[in-house]
């Protein structure tokens, strides 16, 4: 594929690559350098474009393929979780604002027991706050799956908090 046939194949593709990469990583700066990579590894494999049928398709499973594996890369927001636990008025008393931090550590070891899908899921959903629809998108899985999954992953989380507490 020559630099006209790419400009004029690929080039007009960048703004929906965009959005996609937009929606799913929430962050302008990373969306932008998803986008950025994509068009180069395009423009590194121009030769062998021409042998895909839909080059809008591949673009597009690129830019979501590398959003996800961004996604998994980064660090779980449990501290905001914990911020957000001792800014309740009671944080001033040191037995309540200890007895919140273990259990947001104990919820948090609990979590990570759970089956990987469930933990992504349950992560999502509760800390990072998503919406169903984009852990579906991200996870590559249906809306009542994800939805289904969340409510094993809670109700396993809150049984085995519950046996822990009551003994």
């Amino acid at each position: 594929m020559e630099l006209e046939t790419f400009k004029v194949t690929v080039a007009p593709l960048r703004d929906k690559l965009l959005h996609v990469s937009l929606r799913l990583l929430n962050e302008p700066a990373d969306a932008e350098d998803a986008v950025q990579e994509v068009l180069l590894k395009l423009w590194q494999m121009r030769d062998r474009l021409d042998g895909y049928r839909n080059v809008e398709a591949l673009a597009v499973t690129m830019v979501k393929n590398l959003a996800l594996d961004r996604i998994k890369l980064r660090k779980p927001r449990a501290d905001e979780a914990e911020l957000a636990c001792l800014d309740s008025p009671q944080a001033e008393r040191p037995d309540v604002s200890l007895e919140e931090k273990d259990a947001v550590k104990c919820i948090g070891r609990l979590i990570k027991q759970l089956p990987p899908l469930q933990q992504t899921i349950i992560r999502m959903k509760d800390i990072e706050g998503y919406e169903l629809a984009e852990i579906a998108a991200i996870t590559g899985t249906q809306v009542e799956s994800v939805r289904s999954n969340l409510s094993r992953a809670r109700k396993k989380v809150r049984e085995e908090y519950m046996k822990m507490v009551n003994y």
